[in-house]
């Protein structure tokens, strides 16, 4: 089943939590709401589900608007952070739930609840917990069971509120490969909410990304990384070092003339000296020895902590006095601990980070209007 949302608003109060949203979802799709806590993505999904009233818009399933149709006639599944399993029902009388509770005329028979319910548990691979109470499972079993209850009543569109959040990192991360192969085997129409920017690059098709009650981007989850439509995106998408500069016909500047690092920006060819900001990944970052008296394209700077987890050593680096970087607070660098090593380094050396590559947006530009 197809979604479309067009021109939806939400107010509380004086608080906007949807601003004219519009979205299309195409049938079977798994879409990720992503964005920090308050821009809007559960309001989103509960409107989708009936659960919430839009103060304006439409919401349209395969071409029908479902604007006024009651939560209960939309035939959607509802998977939350919280489980909300009944304790004192066993597994199997959990799942069976939605099913039991149908109108006698398109109730299944007690056989056929029995043979679905168990079908279902064996999709989850819980079929061996059917006599167990919630209580007696763990965060990641009863979240399984969760999914199962809400798919036995064969919904068109399933929807999920931050269902991994309670569990711990491990166990997120089982269950995130889990959803994505179960879904790729149902391809049911399935919307979920997180905050966490991995578990929506990895599990879902494509992702949509909100802030403040607007989406700010729409994409796959290597579009959305490769290419963030603003600051916000590139922000929010991993850690990131923000430049403030200047902005001339294709390069921007940080820092003065003679001193300061040029970086290339063609598609800001026609700026003329505005003010600009540079968003760095940390592996961007090239770090090199610094020499005084040398001259070096990048940026001086102290390196105030190393940290060697695994592959990977992250560098928190303290800009020089006088060296004009634009950076305001710490820069952290990733590079690989084999080459932390070579290096030689040690907290209180000084070293220079040159930016290898840089997403740059000059004020006036559109992708700015956040």
């Amino acid at each position: 089943m197809s979604i479309a949302i067009r021109n939806v608003s939400k107010a509380f109060g004086n608080f906007h939590a949807l601003k004219d949203v519009n979205l299309d979802i195409e049938s079977g799709e798994l879409i990720a709401l992503l964005g920090p806590s308050g821009c809007g993505k559960t309001t989103l999904l509960r409107i989708i589900a009936g659960l919430e009233t839009a103060d304006q818009g439409n919401i349209l399933f395969s071409g029908e608007d479902t604007t006024d149709v009651h939560v209960r006639e939309r035939n959607v599944g509802f998977v939350f952070q919280h489980y909300a399993l009944f304790r004192h029902m066993s597994v199997f009388d959990n799942v069976a739930f939605g099913l039991r509770m149908r109108p006698k005329a398109t109730r299944p028979s007690e056989a056929a609840i029995k043979q679905k319910v168990m079908d279902l548990l064996k999709l989850v691979q819980l079929d061996w917990l059917a006599d167990r109470f919630p209580a007696q499972l763990s965060g990641g079993q009863r979240q399984r069971i969760a999914l199962a209850r809400a798919l036995a009543v064969e919904p068109k569109v399933l929807l999920l509120d931050e269902p991994f959040g309670a569990l711990d990192a491990k166990v997120r991360k089982e269950l995130r490969r889990w959803l994505r192969r179960l879904h790729d085997e149902l391809h049911v129409t399935s919307i979920f909410v997180t905050h966490d920017q991995e578990e929506a690059l990895e599990v879902a098709d494509r992702v949509v990304l909100m802030n403040s009650g607007v989406v700010e981007q729409v994409g796959s989850p290597q579009q959305v990384w490769d290419h963030p439509a603003s600051p916000f995106v590139y922000g929010f998408l991993g850690d990131v070092n923000l430049f403030h500069g200047r902005a001339h016909e294709g390069e921007m500047l940080l820092g003065d003339a003679a001193s300061g690092v040029r970086l290339q920006s063609p598609e800001h060819a026609t700026a003329q000296n505005a003010q600009a900001q540079a968003y760095v990944r940390p592996h961007d970052l090239e770090i090199t020895p610094y020499t005084p008296g040398q001259a070096h394209q990048g940026i001086a700077a102290k390196l105030v902590r190393a940290i060697v987890v695994g592959p990977i050593a992250r560098l928190e680096l303290e800009p020089l006095g006088g060296s004009a970087s634009g950076a305001k607070d710490i820069l952290e660098a990733h590079i690989a601990a084999q080459s932390y090593a070579a290096l030689g380094l040690k907290e209180g050396d000084e070293v220079v980070a040159t930016p290898r590559k840089a997403r740059v947006f000059v004020q006036e530009d559109p992708a700015l209007s956040i």
